[in-house]
């Protein structure tokens, strides 16, 4: 009886798989897409030429095709589109860029050349923890030429005065720098929005040559107990061992607001504005040449403390006419090509109260005019070449391919009033504010 218990029991088990690895892997990647090796691809390109001339009713390209398993993957059809072959044929395009960096990363034996740091290493940690945390800050030092030089920025005479009286200065002629003259350690942007605050910012990156950091409220808010602290004080300590260097806080107003009983304030927010208010009281007493330059829309919502350590409050307004018009003859001119007469003036007039991003999208709004008369045209064209056969379509396709385009006409007055129109300014209700703010505690200009 205990034998037929037995042999029943062995029966009930699940039978042992008989596959080997080298089958279980090619079942895998049949599945799942592994790429697979040159070697591996060479043998089964092998494997399915044999197969497809040892059987006959196979069709004739399976040849080409690479057996993965039972999965037959058939090679993709070469061709690119549009907008790839546009940008294969612009002399510095994709094309021509991805081949000059492919051969400046290898060198003349074709083996891939190491890339170069440039930034000095880590400080000595205490522990492994702080030493990640440090690195994910790495993530937001600026690398490389952002290319935004000070007469890209129109108007605005009197921040960047100041700016480069405060960060650009102290970094070229450190010497005069000292005792009372020693250069301010925060600096504050505000004023209302996309009237160049980044964009003065950028400039300063470009300008000082000096390792800059991007940090933004996601760089040092962290969802575990005790590291976004601990994030802060890595933070300034990279800075002052990468010196000289900026330290860039965009939208300061979502990480430090007013403190007191009444605000609704998480005990997480405050120990990341308290520390962040000793991390840059900490700066006024360091010789590193590390600037704090910060950027806000809601100036008016900064606590007291910290608008004592952002030493330097400089607004940045609304551009005023002569920046409106300098706007629009680098916007515009380029694309009228000199055709049309453009109505400076009384695009100046029209744009009171603007900002410069909303200058930039009447100018985009206008110059999209002359481009939806030509996409009609085409649609029109495309309506026209339907219900015909197949060799007909191809034959069309082919002369469409070397049928030029018809080019964009230069942007007309009606074009610009028409834009003008129908784009309203974002920023124009809350100047008088942003006014009384500097009179309050703005660095005024001399």
């Amino acid at each position: 009886m205990s034998n037929d218990n037995n042999q029943r029991y062995v029966d009930s088990r699940p039978a042992e798989t008989q596959w080997g690895f080298d089958e279980f892997k090619d079942a895998y990647d049949s599945r799942f897409g592994r790429k697979r090796s040159s070697k591996n691809l060479e043998a089964t390109t092998n494997d399915s030429n044999a197969i497809s001339n040892s059987n006959p009713h196979l069709p004739q390209n399976s040849a080409n095709n690479v057996r993965a398993g039972s999965v037959i993957i058939k090679p993709k059809a070469q061709g690119s589109a549009p907008h790839e072959k546009f940008l294969n044929q612009q002399p510095n395009g994709r094309g021509g860029a991805v081949a000059a960096a492919a051969e400046e990363s290898q060198d003349g034996r074709g083996i891939q050349k190491p890339k170069q740091s440039w930034m000095k290493p880590l400080p000595n940690f205490s522990t492994i923890e702080m030493r990640e945390l440090a690195e994910s800050i790495t993530r937001d030092i600026v690398r490389g030429d952002l290319d935004v030089q000070w007469s890209s920025i129109k108007g605005l005479e009197n921040a960047k005065r100041l700016l480069k009286e405060a960060v650009v200065m102290p970094i070229k002629y450190p010497q005069y720098f000292t005792g009372l003259l020693t250069p301010w350690k925060g600096i504050l942007l505000f004023g209302p929005p996309g009237t160049g605050k980044t964009m003065l910012a950028q400039a300063v990156a470009t300008e000082c040559k000096t390792t800059f950091f991007n940090i933004s409220a996601s760089s040092i808010v962290s969802k575990w107990r005790g590291d976004s602290e601990k994030l802060v004080k890595v933070l300034f300590e990279l800075a002052r061992h990468l010196a000289p260097s900026t330290i860039f806080l965009d939208e300061i107003d979502a990480l430090i607001s007013h403190r007191g009983e009444g605000s609704s304030e998480h005990e997480a927010s405050r120990r990341l504005e308290t520390e962040l208010l000793v991390q840059m009281d900490g700066l006024t007493k360091s010789n590193e040449l590390v600037f704090v330059l910060a950027a806000t829309n809601l100036p008016w919502q900064l606590d007291s403390a910290m608008l004592r350590r952002l030493e330097k409050r400089i607004l940045v307004p609304l551009p005023d006419p002569e920046a409106r018009r300098a706007i629009f003859e680098e916007l515009l001119l380029p694309q009228s090509n000199g055709a049309v007469e453009l109505p400076l003036d009384a695009m100046v007039k029209g744009t009171e109260g603007y900002s410069g991003s909303d200058i930039r999208i009447v100018c985009k709004e206008a110059a999209m005019r002359p481009l939806r008369r030509i996409m009609a045209i085409l649609e029109k064209r495309e309506q026209q070449q339907t219900h015909h056969s197949q060799e007909e379509d191809k034959e069309q396709q082919q002369e469409g391919d070397n049928l030029e385009l018809p080019p964009i006409g230069p942007i007309t007055f009606d074009d610009l009033m028409v834009a003008l129109n129908t784009t309203r300014p974002s920023a124009h209700l809350q100047v008088a504010r942003y006014t009384q703010f500097d009179i309050d505690y703005g660095s005024q200009a001399l």
